[in-house]
C-alpha cells in the first residue's frame, strides 16, 4: 500500500471515530412557527418586541405582495402588485447555553430595508434586499428559560423601487446557527482547485477558525473529501493555536486521483468535511460542497471548461417563480430546469442580482453555468418605469442607488463569501447596463443629438460604431462628466472580487460598449459582455484583439448564437429572458408579465424552446408552429406556398400557436422548427413541397397555406431515421386531463407538485382554443400555493383555489405540510366530470 494511501486510511478510521461521537449539528430550520403582521405606515415601532398574539400565522419564505390582486392602478415595473411595511416576530427558546456556544440567525434574503431585532435590541439592519446577512445572537439571548423574540420590520413602502417585481419580506430560508467558542464561522472556508486533469486534481482549502475565547485555543483542524458514492477520497490534518479573541485562516492542500469533473452534462460533486477537535472531542463540522473542475478564457479562442472549448448556451432570468412570487421553493425550479436542460440550456445570468443559495445549489447539482450578478445601479439611479436613466423623483420609485456608497462592499463581500464555492458559478458580474445612469456615455456615440429627448438614440440599434477609438476618446474627455466616473467605480468593484476569489474571471453587461471600451469602463474587468450590440463585436475584436468580450444579453435569435458560432473568443449568448417573469410592464395593463424566450412564466413551453433545441441540442429535432398570415410578418407570393417579408424582422422565431384550428380558407403560416437541412409539410397526406435550410435565413421553415381541417406533418431525415411532428384539428372539448409531475411528495412542508389541467378532446386531444374555469379542492393536509394559466394577460389572483383557463390549460401548485399518508386533489371544471389526484405524501 503506498504511503500516502495508508495515511487516508489512517485519517479515514480517525475522523469515522470522531464521528461516532455525538454529531455537532451547526444549522437548525428557523422558517417555522413565525408571526407576521401588515403595518399602516414606515414608522418603525417604539416598542419592541410587539404584541403578536392576533398576528398570522405563517411559514418562510413569504412574499406578501403575491398573495395580493392585481391592480392596474399600481406601478407595472413591478407587476401591479403593492408593497407596503411588513412585521415579522419569532419566538423561541434559548437553545444553548451561551458561555459554552454561540448563536447566530442567517437570513439569505429580506426584501428590503430590513432592521432586526433580539428582545427588543437591534441587531442591524440591510436595506439591499438580495443580499444575505447574519447577526450574533449570544449575548442577547434570555438566560431565565423565558423565551427569546426576534423581530423583522420590512419597510417596501417604495414597492416600485425596481424595475422588475422583487416581493416582500422574508422571502428566503432562515436558519439558526449553533456553533463553538472555537469554531469555522459562516462561510469560513474558500476551496479552489488550481490544477485539474483527468488523471489528478489539486483542490486548496482554506480554513478559517476563529477564537470567541478570552484565552488561548488549542485545536486539531481536520478535512476528508468525500466523493458523491461517499467515499472518503483525499484527507488532511493540522494541529492549530488561536490566541484570544483572534482568528486565523489555516490551509490544506490535496490531491484527488481519477477525479470525477463537474460539468454541466456531469454535474459531479464532492463536499469537504473539516472538523475541529479540541482534545479528541469533535467540537465543529463544517460542510463545503464543491466540484472539481478548471476555467479558461482567453481572446481569439474561447472558454474553455476542464480543457475542452465550451460554448456557453445561455438565459438571463429574474428571481420570481410566477405564481409563487420570490418566495420560490425549490420543486419549482427544479421543474423549470428540466425543461431548460431537454433544450439545450447550460448556464443561467442571474439578472440582475444575487439569488438565493437554494438556487445555486440546484445549478451545482444539475449542471448549469452561472453568471452571477451583483448590481443592477452603481452610484446613479435608472428611471424603474422606463429604463435608462431616472427621470423621476417620487417616493416609490427610489431604489438602491441611495444606499450604493455606504452599502455596495458590505452587499458584494457576503453575497461573494457565501458563493464563492459553488462550481456552478464561473464569472462574477458586478452589474448590468449601468451606462444608462452616466447620461453623457450616449452621447459620445454620435447617436443621441438632443439631450432634452435623451431616449431618441437615432440608428443606434441597427448600426455599426460610427467612431474609431481615438475618436470617441476625444469626444469622452471633452464632454461633461459626473461627479463620479464608472470606470473608477467598475474598477473599485472589481478589486473587492478580486480579493475574495481571483479564481474567477469578473464581466459586466455593456449597453454602449465601443464607449465603455475606451472609457476604462470595458477594460475594469476580465471580460466584458456586450448587450443587444452585436456589431460592436468586430469593431471591439479589431480595435482590441487582446481583450476578450462575449455577450451577456441579447434577443435570442439565430444572429445572436451566429456572433458565438462566427467570432472566435466569442463563447456565449444569454437570451433575454428564458423564463417570463413578473414586471417591467410600465404601462402595459392587463399585461404583467412576459418575454418568456423558453418557458412562460407558468413554466409551460413556447415555441422558442422548440426553437432552440433545434440549434442547441445535437438530436434529430422537427416541430410544428402556426399563425395567421395576418400576424406573421410575412405576405404570401404568387408561388404556392412560398412567402417573402414584410420587413427583415420577420426572419426570427416567435410564440407561435401550437394547435391547427382555425376558419375554413383562412391564410396560415405554418413554422417547422428542425435541425435537418430539408424539411416537407403534409396536410392531410398531400405533400406542400420540401424546403432546404439554405431558403431560411434564420433556420425557420415556412408554408402560407389556406386552411384545411385535419392535420399538418411536418417531416425531415433520411431513410429509416425520419423524424416528423403533426398537428391535429380538435374537436370540441369532451372533459380535462390532469397530471402531476410528482405523485410522492417528502412530507417536509416544502416539496411541492404542479397540477397541470388540460382540456382534450374526445380522441383525447389538447384543445388549446377553448377555455372554462377550474376549482381545485384540497382533501388532506397540504397547501394550495396557487393558480395560472402563463398567460402574461392574466390578472386573476394568484392565491386563490379557481382560475379560468388559458389554451385550455392551468396550473395548480401543491405543497406537502408535514403530515404523512394520501392527499387528495378535486379538480372541477364548469360543463366537465370533476377529476381526483391522489399524492402520497412520505
Amino acid at each position: 500500500m503506498k504511503l500516502s494511501n495508508l495515511l487516508v486510511l489512517i485519517l479515514a478510521i480517525a475522523f469515522a471515530s470522531c464521528q461516532q461521537q455525538e454529531k455537532v449539528e451547526r444549522e437548525t430550520d428557523f422558517n417555522f412557527d413565525w408571526k407576521f403582521s401588515l403595518q399602516k405606515d414606515t414608522t418603525i415601532p417604539t416598542k419592541i418586541p410587539m404584541a403578536d398574539a392576533d398576528w398570522r400565522d405563517i411559514r418562510l419564505p413569504h412574499d406578501w405582495s403575491v398573495e395580493a390582486s392585481f391592480d392596474s392602478t399600481l406601478e407595472g415595473c413591478t407587476g401591479y402588485l403593492p408593497g407596503g411595511v411588513g412585521v415579522y416576530q419569532k419566538h423561541f427558546a434559548t437553545p444553548v447555553d451561551k458561555n459554552e456556544k454561540s448563536t447566530f440567525v442567517l437570513f439569505d434574503g429580506v426584501y428590503n430595508n430590513a432592521t432586526f431585532w433580539l428582545n427588543g435590541t437591534k441587531l442591524g439592519e440591510n436595506p439591499y434586499g438580495y443580499s444575505p446577512v447574519y447577526f450574533d445572537l449570544t449575548d442577547l439571548l434570555s438566560s431565565d428559560g423565558s423565551d427569546n423574540i426576534i423581530t423583522v420590520h420590512v419597510d417596501h413602502s417604495r414597492y416600485a423601487d425596481s424595475r422588475w417585481y422583487t416581493g416582500s419580506g422574508i422571502y428566503r430560508n432562515v436558519k439558526l446557527i449553533t456553533v463553538d467558542k472555537t469554531r469555522i464561522p459562516i462561510w469560513g472556508t474558500y476551496l479552489t482547485t488550481p490544477e485539474v486533469s483527468k488523471d489528478e486534481a489539486t483542490v486548496k482549502l482554506e480554513v478559517s477558525v476563529e477564537n470567541d475565547l478570552n484565552n488561548k485555543s488549542e485545536f486539531t483542524i481536520t478535512t476528508q473529501l468525500i466523493n458523491k458514492a461517499g467515499t472518503v477520497v483525499a484527507s488532511a490534518s493540522q494541529d492549530a493555536q488561536l490566541g484570544k479573541k483572534n482568528k486565523k485562516a489555516f490551509t490544506q492542500n490535496f490531491k484527488v486521483s481519477n477525479p470525477a469533473l463537474w460539468t454541466p452534462d456531469t454535474p459531479n460533486m464532492y463536499k469537504a468535511v473539516t472538523q475541529i477537535s479540541k482534545s479528541g472531542k469533535v467540537v465543529d463540522e463544517y460542510t463545503t460542497p464543491f466540484g472539481i473542475r478548471s476555467l479558461r478564457f482567453e481572446a481569439q479562442k474561447g472558454f474553455f471548461l476542464n480543457g475542452v472549448e465550451t460554448d456557453v448556451k445561455g438565459i438571463c432570468i429574474h428571481h420570481d417563480g410566477g405564481l409563487v412570487g420570490a418566495a420560490v421553493p425549490r420543486g419549482v425550479w427544479e421543474r423549470r430546469f428540466k425543461e431548460l436542460k431537454a433544450c439545450g440550456v447550460n448556464a443561467i445570468r442571474t439578472s440582475h442580482n444575487p439569488f438565493s443559495e437554494e438556487f445555486l445549489d440546484l445549478c451545482d447539482e444539475m449542471g448549469f453555468l452561472v453568471q452571477d450578478e451583483i448590481f443592477d445601479e452603481f452610484d446613479y439611479a435608472k428611471d424603474k418605469r422606463q429604463n435608462y436613466h431616472d427621470r423621476h423623483d417620487d417616493y416609490i420609485t427610489r431604489g438602491h442607488d441611495r444606499h450604493f456608497q455606504k452599502w455596495a462592499k458590505s452587499d458584494l463581500t457576503r453575497t461573494i463569501l457565501r458563493d464563492r464555492n459553488h462550481p456552478s458559478v464561473f464569472q462574477w458580474s458586478i452589474g448590468n447596463e449601468i451606462e444608462w445612469t452616466y447620461l453623457h456615455y450616449r452621447y459620445v456615440t454620435g447617436f443621441w443629438k438632443d439631450p432634452k429627448q435623451p431616449q431618441n438614440s437615432g440608428k443606434y440599434w441597427g448600426s455599426a460604431p460610427m467612431y474609431g477609438p481615438e475618436e470617441l476618446k476625444k469626444r469622452y474627455d471633452k464632454i461633461e462628466k459626473t461627479e463620479y466616473k464608472l470606470h473608477e467605480t467598475a474598477q473599485k468593484l472589481n478589486g473587492w472580487v478580486k480579493e475574495l476569489d481571483p479564481s474567477r474571471t469578473t464581466t459586466t453587461n455593456l449597453v454602449i460598449p465601443h464607449v465603455s471600451m475606451v472609457t476604462g469602463y470595458g477594460h475594469a474587468v476580465d471580460v466584458p459582455g456586450f448587450s443587444y450590440r452585436n456589431l460592436d463585436i468586430p469593431w471591439s475584436q479589431k480595435h482590441f484583439p487582446n481583450k476578450q468580450v462575449t455577450i451577456n444579453e441579447c434577443p435570442g435569435t439565430w444572429d445572436d448564437w451566429r456572433m458565438v458560432l462566427e467570432n472566435p473568443g466569442v463563447f456565449s449568448i444569454y437570451m433575454w429572458t428564458g423564463i417570463g417573469y413578473i414586471g417591467e410592464r410600465h404601462g402595459d395593463w392587463p399585461s404583467k408579465s412576459g418575454w418568456s424566450d423558453l418557458l412562460d412564466i407558468a413554466g409551460f413551453k413556447v415555441q422558442g424552446w422548440n426553437y432552440f433545441k433545434s440549434i442547441w441540442v445535437n438530436k434529430p429535432h422537427i416541430s410544428l408552429g402556426t399563425l395567421p398570415l395576418s400576424e406573421s410578418g410575412f405576405k404570401r407570393t404568387s408561388i404556392s406556398g412560398q412567402q417573402l417579408p414584410e420587413n427583415s424582422g420577420a426572419y426570427r422565431w416567435r410564440d407561435s400557436n401550437m394547435h391547427w384550428n382555425y376558419e375554413e380558407g383562412e391564410m396560415v403560416t405554418v413554422e417547422i422548427c428542425s435541425n435537418h437541412t430539408i424539411a416537407e409539410l403534409l396536410v392531410n397526406g398531400r405533400s406542400m413541397g420540401r424546403k432546404s435550410m439554405s431558403e431560411c435565413p434564420d433556420r425557420i421553415f415556412r408554408w402560407t397555406i389556406p386552411f384545411e381541417a385535419g392535420t399538418i406533418t411536418a417531416k425531415a431525415g433520411f431513410e429509416g431515421q425520419e423524424v416528423i411532428a403533426e398537428l391535429h384539428t380538435t374537436t370540441k372539448p369532451v372533459g380535462i386531463r390532469v397530471t402531476p409531475d410528482k405523485s410522492t411528495l417528502k412530507a417536509d412542508a416544502y416539496d411541492v407538485s404542479h397540477l397541470v389541467v388540460q382540456l382534450v378532446d374526445e380522441k383525447g386531444r389538447e384543445v388549446k382554443t377553448e377555455n372554462t374555469k377550474v376549482e381545485f379542492e384540497i382533501v388532506g393536509d397540504a397547501r394550495l400555493l396557487g393558480v395560472d394559466t402563463g398567460a402574461d394577460h392574466n390578472n386573476q389572483d394568484f392565491q386563490s383555489n379557481s382560475i379560468v383557463t388559458d389554451k385550455g390549460r392551468c396550473l395548480a401548485i401543491i405543497q406537502a405540510n408535514k403530515t404523512k399518508g394520501t392527499l387528495k386533489v378535486n379538480v372541477k371544471a364548469e360543463g366537465f366530470e370533476t377529476q381526483t389526484i391522489s399524492l402520497d405524501l412520505k
